[in-house]
């Protein structure tokens, strides 16, 4: 009983950034936009959260400065798909390059060392947990906001049918955009929760992929907040397995990569098919 408490309650500690920035993924793409930049956004809220900490020795005010940065990086995806009409995998692929090197080179600049950033204050144990709590609440609130509200109705016609909501009044850029800052902030609370909830400390690629694990439980999801959460739970438990089986004689290697291959399997379509909204990833050039 022990050991399946300590099973669950890892999976939900692993799960917990993947919800967040999966959730980001859902609102982007249910308003028509491709976010390929949840890595970048979980990077650079994972860095600000710590320098922030660091600087005035408040995790508070480092976790909603990793909001914030999240929510910037948001906007710049945002404002080149929709008022420049740039590539959106190009424009993602631009952030998640740039969070990692401007992070890299910040840590030398504040910290005065590659690598990792020094230890900082940090949320707790208490804090950790009201995080997973938070990002549940997220999901319900999103699920119900998405579904039950005008701006759900909004968001869901910007992703499904811009020029029927144009014809509505309502500028489906704008849309957009707001739908990839909120995106952004919650990709940004992910990345702060690895560094100043899970951990105290920054370091050059703690993030690991889930941002394209998080994208992978969209996917799984079905574009759902409810859905993508359950897949990351699903992708938490598949990290936490490899702590549990560390003693089976099963190679680290193999259960370490469980995740990434689960996440490719979405990614590929060997899953199932499954139907995104129909102008997600489509500019609105109306």
């Amino acid at each position: 009983m022990d050991q399946l408490t300590g099973f669950l309650t890892l999976s939900l500690v692993k799960a917990a950034p993947l919800i967040f920035a999966a959730l980001g993924g859902v609102v982007c793409e249910r308003a028509g936009i491709l976010n390929i930049a949840l890595e970048g956004q979980l990077t650079v809220g994972a860095f600000t959260a710590v320098v922030v900490s660091f600087v005035t020795g408040s995790p508070i005010l480092g976790l909603a400065a990793g909001i914030a940065a999240g929510a910037l990086c948001g906007w710049l995806l945002g404002f080149a798909a929709t008022r420049f009409n740039v590539n959106q995998i190009v424009a993602g692929t631009g952030i998640n390059l740039l969070a990692l090197g401007g992070c890299a080179f910040g840590l030398t600049v504040v910290f005065g060392q590659p690598g990792a950033s020094a230890e900082v204050h940090a949320l707790g144990r208490s804090g950790e947990y009201a995080l997973i709590l938070v990002a549940f609440l997220a999901a319900a609130g999103l699920h119900v906001a998405l579904n039950k509200t005008r701006w759900g109705l909004r968001t869901r016609a910007a992703g499904e049918n811009p020029h029927a909501l144009a014809s509505a009044s309502v500028d489906p850029r704008r849309v957009r955009v707001l739908a990839t800052i909120l995106g952004g902030a919650l990709a940004g609370l992910g990345g702060a929760y690895l560094s100043i909830g899970e951990l105290d400390l920054y370091s050059d690629g703690m993030t690991a992929g889930r941002g394209f694990i998080a994208l992978a439980a969209v996917i799984f999801g079905r574009w759902t907040p409810l859905g993508a959460t359950g897949a990351s739970i699903g992708f938490g438990a598949l990290a936490a397995l490899q702590f549990v089986l560390q003693r089976s004689g099963i190679p680290s290697e193999l259960m370490q990569a469980l995740p990434y291959l689960a996440a490719l399997a979405a990614l590929t379509g060997i899953t199932g098919r499954a139907r995104a909204p129909k102008a997600d990833g489509i500019p609105y050039t109306g």
